[in-house]
């Protein structure tokens, strides 16, 4: 089936010749969800030790959505008030095609009510990307990196790539993207290095978002040996520095404060000691086309599925609809059951 994509600013249309209303997405507890979090690939070239098991087996391509269809899921979106789009993966710089897709959705920035895209990456393709990625009216990236030290980055992603790292994160800098920091705090590995990280990021005039480790997937190796609650990190960062409480958002699920001595800024996302669910706006779509209102809950819906049944998209949003009536009020992430996952999916196949 050959799927046309939709120029920006162009609105589907029925057999009719007239474009179905379309309604802002509202979940079931009034929560407007205006934030697409969308995956391109469950692939990566990294095997981060929380993420996903050291001989993890990825989907085949035949499962994954084209480019014309991803296009066309974002339209979709987008007809219905979504305003902020991240693209995720695995790595999503690892697709074979992610720059003719991010080429091609960049065209509605502006023409449309899309007003952001951003970019989640491990960084190991930042090198060759950074330049297109800001060329395409990306301004924002989400760099994960846990260690500056090259010994523990092999620990943690199984991979030698920490050079590689850095000079990808370099080379963002240096062509003006915007690039935030996100590093998974883990007990016993990366605890006592969390300081310096924030030192280092600040010195860049780097943001940095610190996440508590999620119990997702099966396989995953020794969460709860590793599991540190970022209370605890707070903690003892305010001995050490004066942390502002800001209201400063970026659409997620960050709680930032701002530290007098660096003058940077710094998140905390705390999904199981300080929920977040009050203010979700957010969905996630794997690269498969399944729906998931809630990272924390294993149910999803087909949207490959629906996008495929009726040209005019009248299944897609009757599907829409229904799943944000589903969206639960909270995710169900329990500290006290870490070494139990919430869903058998990895981080890298739900999309980070």
């Amino acid at each position: 089936m050959k799927v046309r994509l939709i120029g920006p600013g162009e609105a589907e249309v029925g057999a009719s010749g007239r474009a179905p209303p379309r309604s802002a997405l509202v979940d079931g507890a009034g929560r407007r969800v205006s934030y697409l979090r969308l995956s391109v690939t469950d692939r990566c070239d990294l095997r981060c030790t929380y993420c996903m098991p050291e001989r993890m087996r990825f989907l085949p391509k035949t499962d994954i959505l084209s480019f014309e269809e991803l296009a066309r899921l974002v339209d979709g979106f987008i007809a219905r008030g979504i305003t902020k789009l991240r693209i995720t993966g695995g790595e999503p710089l690892v697709r074979r095609d992610v720059m003719q897709l991010l080429e091609h959705l960049s065209r509605r920035l502006g023409t449309t009510g899309l007003k952001e895209i951003s970019l989640t990456t491990n960084g190991t393709r930042l090198e060759h990307y950074a330049a297109d990625l800001k060329r395409l009216g990306i301004e924002r990236i989400n760099v994960s990196l846990d260690t500056l030290s090259p010994k523990m980055f092999q620990r943690v992603t199984r991979k030698d790539q920490f050079e590689t790292v850095m000079r990808g994160i370099a080379k963002a800098r240096d062509v003006g993207l915007k690039i935030k920091i996100n590093t998974v705090a883990l007990r016993n590995i990366n605890e006592d290095e969390i300081p310096e990280i924030v030192d280092w990021a600040h010195r860049q005039a780097f943001d940095v978002s610190l996440i508590e480790t999620m119990p997702l997937g099966e396989g995953v190796a020794a969460r709860e040996d590793h599991y540190l609650s970022l209370l605890t990190v707070r903690e003892t960062l305010a001995k050490r520095w004066s942390l502002e409480p800001l209201v400063y958002s970026t659409g997620g699920p960050s709680r930032y404060v701002r530290i007098a001595e660096t003058g940077g800024r710094l998140g905390f996302i705390s999904p199981l000691s300080h929920n977040f669910c009050g203010t979700c706006n957010r969905v996630r779509v794997t690269c498969t086309g399944m729906l998931y209102t809630c990272l924390g809950y294993e149910a999803g819906v087909d949207l490959r599925g629906a996008l495929r049944a009726e040209p005019d998209g009248s299944v897609f949003h009757d599907v829409l609809d229904q799943a944000l009536r589903q969206k639960p009020e909270r995710h169900n992430f329990d500290a006290e059951r870490i070494d139990q996952p919430a869903t058998q999916r990895t981080m890298s196949v739900t999309g980070g």
